[in-house]
């Protein structure tokens, strides 16, 4: 019975020890030679020291000194964050963009259309903002350029008084407020801008901030239209949806297109892009890899509004012909033949291959008193009237060709027109000479 009782404490010892070590683990204690001769009389004293350690060995796993094999634990947010790998060096392409946009972001403004409402009693100056666009910081007096047309719900209510010119400025009209990053202080500025003159033909406007800094003027640098070539990188910057000095990337698509601007008119020797423009970009700069402007972002062609990679604008070298009108003039002097030249679309229906065709003549005008024709009705049905080939030698494919080369002359210069026109004998060549009435 002893041994019986004895054998018994000792597997209630053992118990306790498995239940010091949790549901799931056993100590083992292995006995060496001489515990199979040690007397019965002694295992109390053994299951008292194994009773001991069980709870040793309990306290440390419950205090979390010692892991159970298997238990998890609590992760630290370095153990789970990857780490940060190294950037690569910029290509020397990516450099160069950088560089470039870094430059110019100074000389690139954010343009607010003004439209001054009725004075109210409660609100007796106040300006309400009708329109957004971008604009150029084009030297350091404080002329910023644009299009005409983000200027538009100011513009339209202006009389031609109001086109005065730089010298004018101070009592000008306020047409806007532009926003600039001052490159000496790292902040936006505001200014309030007034108009200095306007070309609605090209969609042009010039400005004049008042009160501007010059730490606040920096102009960009002027490329020139001579020399581009398609496929060659360029980059716009400007305020899309009025998110402010947005970089877009892409080629120069084509050159010498025919812009439709938004007021109606056509612009020749467009610069074709596929990089981004979309409302809020126009007015801004066309830029090559190397920063400097090479066109002013004018139109894109959409059936949904926003940038379908197909944008334009008006290239540099006529803009460097206008501005300068603008601010000297308020107006710009554009000589004329005082004739209606017909659509290519429109010249096409009549079966008019290469030329510009003159679809009207402005009574008086100097046009028809050096005899050129225009599209009339005949016995036989329409009669297509001259088509201008060349002026002064310079070939004329089409109408636009011939905005073009008026561009580079001036009202009352000599001009020297090769036509083909109508007769009952057939088609004929025919030498037209005139001298350019100024544009009205």
């Amino acid at each position: 019975m002893p041994s019986t009782l004895q054998q018994g404490s000792a597997r209630c010892c053992c118990s306790q020890l498995r239940a010091g070590l949790g549901p799931r683990r056993t100590l083992r204690l292995q006995a060496n030679a001489g515990a199979r001769n040690v007397d019965h009389s002694s295992a109390g004293g053994q299951c008292g020291r194994r009773q001991l350690l069980g709870v040793a060995v309990g306290g440390l796993l419950a205090s979390g000194a010692v892991a159970p094999v298997g238990a998890s634990r609590a992760l630290t947010l370095a153990e789970v964050t990857p780490p940060v790998v190294p950037a690569a060096p910029l290509t020397a392409r990516e450099s160069a963009v950088v560089t470039a946009f870094e430059r110019a972001k100074y000389g690139v403004a954010n343009v607010v259309d003004l439209q001054l409402p009725g004075r109210g009693a409660g609100t007796p100056d106040v300006d309400v903002p009708e329109g957004n666009g971008t604009g150029i910081v084009w030297d350091d007096q404080g002329h910023v350029i644009t299009n005409y047309h983000v200027l538009l719900n100011s513009l339209k209510s202006q009389p031609a008084s109001a086109f005065a010119g730089s010298a004018a400025a101070a009592t000008a009209p306020k047409v806007a407020k532009v926003t600039l990053l001052n490159a000496a202080e790292g902040v936006e500025q505001t200014f309030d801008a007034v108009l200095v003159g306007a070309d609605r033909t090209r969609d042009l406007a010039v400005l004049k901030l008042q009160n501007a800094p010059a730490s606040a003027l920096r102009p960009l640098p002027l490329g020139s239209s001579e020399g581009l070539r398609v496929g060659q990188q360029c980059l716009a910057i400007g305020n899309p949806f009025g998110f402010t000095l947005t970089l877009t990337s892409g080629v120069i698509s084509a050159l010498n297109r025919d812009i439709r601007s938004q007021l109606g008119t056509t612009i020749p020797g467009g610069i074709q892009t596929d990089a981004a423009i979309n409302p809020g970009n126009s007015g801004g700069p066309l830029l090559d890899s190397s920063g400097r402007l090479i066109g002013v972002n004018t139109a894109i062609f959409t059936p949904t509004g926003v940038s379908t990679g197909v944008g334009f604008a008006v290239n540099i070298d006529m803009v460097r012909r206008v501005v300068p009108q603008l601010i000297a003039n308020g107006k710009v002097s554009r000589p004329s033949l005082e004739v209606q030249i017909a659509t290519d679309a429109v010249a096409a229906r009549l079966q008019v291959g290469r030329g510009a065709l003159v679809q009207a003549t402005t009574p008086g005008g100097v046009g028809e008193r050096a005899g050129l024709l225009a599209t009339r009705r005949g016995l036989s049905g329409i009669v297509t009237g001259d088509v201008i080939q060349a002026i002064n030698g310079r070939p004329i494919n089409s109408s636009g060709d011939l905005l073009a080369a008026l561009d580079g002359m001036e009202a009352g210069q000599q001009a020297a027109l090769r036509v083909i026109r109508s007769t009952d004998q057939g088609l004929k060549e025919v030498e037209v000479q005139l001298v350019l009435a100024e544009d009205k």
